[in-house]
């Protein structure tokens, strides 16, 4: 069983169980039978004692006393019609009568209660058990004075009796044992206005027990019934969600200590409960793919640097074993230019494959921030502008398609890299004289701005892969080594983690050339 099980079945047991203790504990059920039953026999001793003050004094001239023999003929007659044993004392604490010997026909008859029925099957007899140890709790609890049965009893071995014999009512409980109570009362029995005997009844708590012990059996019985249910429901809910969760966790683990592709390794597929669960698992399995993309990335980036930086390095080894190898100084001198463009091509490459691995991390640690994209682009495009007035360079127009403000969240220096990469590649394919346009829009949720040339255009077939890591395809009269082919790869991977996108097409409106596009929420 996992810890999460156990912690379900405490909580949903906790409330059930808390409220049956609570039931069985504070017991006022049975200490408001006690106290109703005390009250009645408190009632039956007074009319008891009347009767006996009326009928059963001896005519005295002036100090009435009890007869004896009318005394027990009257209390036998009273006793019969009720449940409680009836003694009666003098005024010196002797006993005169006691209910439980009955004259009948000569004989005494002793009367005794019967023990409860046995009870047969092993789950009643566990909730008995049960409930006699709650009883046995609650009888310590009350902390009664043990009832001693004598043979022969006088009025001083019961307190209520003598407070009787004193004139005053008085009730006691006794502890009989076996969680059952003797409830005593005693009054005093009075003849013209004067004490003559003290009458005490008692009655064990049989009757009461029986009805208490009725009650809360049957609430024993329907809290087992809950009990059982709540546990196979706690069973249940634990297992929905233990279960799913333990299986995330080998996947995750198998994944963690993968030695090597994770490809192959898969994580459950949960996303049909519609649940917290189910949303764990889609982003796990999301997660998942992300990072086995992520590593497929690296693998092809690290392909491609190997690629491309053996190309220049290969034609520089082989320059310089012809350079060592001819005399010829024209040849030397074409040798030595290659060797300078291949340098230049290395210092390129690896000054852009260092930016574009340290991208990655930088874009993950930079909080975005709201940029207002007009602004940013104005300063960019004044740059050039004064950069083609100086080098007579193809002009750069900034166009605004409708008022602003244009702002969207981002970081507003990798931004202005990414229309610093788009303009720098607009030029490269622009004519002489030609004119660049940027232009900026707003839709309801995205900001657009896009790049315009008047060059050559891209072929169909290349308007995606030009975006690809190293694609390189410049005109013929640029010179060698100024492009590592990275510039729109870093673009996308800009836009892309801001949320955006860049596209590139060709320009529909009548005019030659190529239109990319960056397209960034609100």
């Amino acid at each position: 069983m996992s810890p999460l099980t156990r912690r379900i079945l405490l909580i949903n047991l906790a409330a059930p169980i808390s409220l049956i203790l609570a039931f069985l504990y504070l017991d006022q059920f049975r200490l408001g039978l006690i106290e109703s039953r005390l009250t009645s026999l408190r009632y039956e001793a007074n009319l008891m004692a009347g009767a006996l003050g009326e009928s059963a004094i001896s005519p005295e001239e002036f100090t009435p006393t009890l007869d004896p023999e009318m005394a027990r003929q009257l209390l036998r007659r009273l006793a019969a019609q009720s449940s409680a044993r009836a003694r009666l004392y003098g005024t010196d604490g002797q006993l005169i009568a006691d209910s439980r010997l009955l004259l009948a026909a000569g004989r005494g008859v002793i009367t005794r209660q019967l023990p409860p029925p046995e009870i047969d099957t092993p789950w009643e007899r566990a909730l008995v058990h049960v409930y006699e140890r709650i009883n046995a709790q609650f009888m310590t609890h009350l902390d009664l004075p043990k009832y001693v049965e004598l043979p022969f009893t006088h009025a001083n071995d019961y307190i209520e009796a003598r407070k009787a014999l004193a004139g005053d009512a008085y009730s006691q409980l006794r502890d009989l044992g076996g969680g059952r109570i003797m409830l005593s009362t005693a009054v005093p029995v009075q003849g013209l206005r004067k004490v003559v005997g003290a009458l005490m009844l008692n009655v064990d708590s049989t009757e009461i027990d029986t009805r208490v012990r009725e009650e809360r059996l049957s609430v024993l019985k329907v809290f087992a019934a809950v009990l059982g249910f709540t546990v196979l429901a706690s069973l249940y809910l634990a297992g929905a969600i233990v279960r799913p969760v333990h299986r995330l966790a080998e996947a995750a683990e198998r994944i963690r200590t993968a030695k090597g592709r994770i490809a192959h390794l898969h994580i459950p597929d949960f996303s049909g409960r519609n649940d917290e669960i189910g949303d764990l698992s889609a982003v796990l399995r999301a997660m998942t793919t992300a990072l086995t993309q992520r590593l497929d990335s690296i693998e092809r980036f690290a392909a491609d640097v190997a690629h491309e930086i053996k190309n220049p390095l290969t034609s520089l080894r082989s320059a310089m074993e012809t350079f060592a190898r001819t005399e010829k100084p024209e040849l030397r001198e074409r040798l030595l230019t290659v060797m300078q463009d291949d340098v230049r091509r290395i210092d390129r490459l690896v000054t852009d494959i260092s930016a574009a691995s340290r991208l990655d991390s930088e874009l993950a640690r930079t909080e975005a921030a709201p940029v207002d994209i007009a602004a940013m682009l104005r300063s960019v495009v004044d740059t050039y502008a004064v950069r083609a007035e100086a080098s007579g360079g193809p002009k750069v127009e900034l166009r605004l398609i409708e008022p602003g403000p244009y702002l969207a969240h981002g970081f507003e220096s990798r931004l202005g890299q990414v229309a610093r990469n788009l303009i720098d590649n607009a030029i490269s394919f622009s004519p002489p004289g030609g004119t660049i346009t940027v232009a900026v829009r707003r839709e309801p949720r995205h900001v657009m701005f896009s790049v315009s040339d008047e060059g050559p255009g891209i072929p169909e077939e290349n308007l995606e892969s030009i975006f690809d890591r190293f694609y390189s395809d410049r005109p013929s009269e640029e010179a060698f080594g100024l492009h590592s082919g990275l510039g729109l790869s870093i673009a996308r991977q800009i836009v892309q983690s801001l949320g955006g996108r860049i596209y590139a097409e060709n320009r529909d409106d009548g005019t030659s050339g190529a239109r990319f596009t960056v397209r960034l929420p609100l």
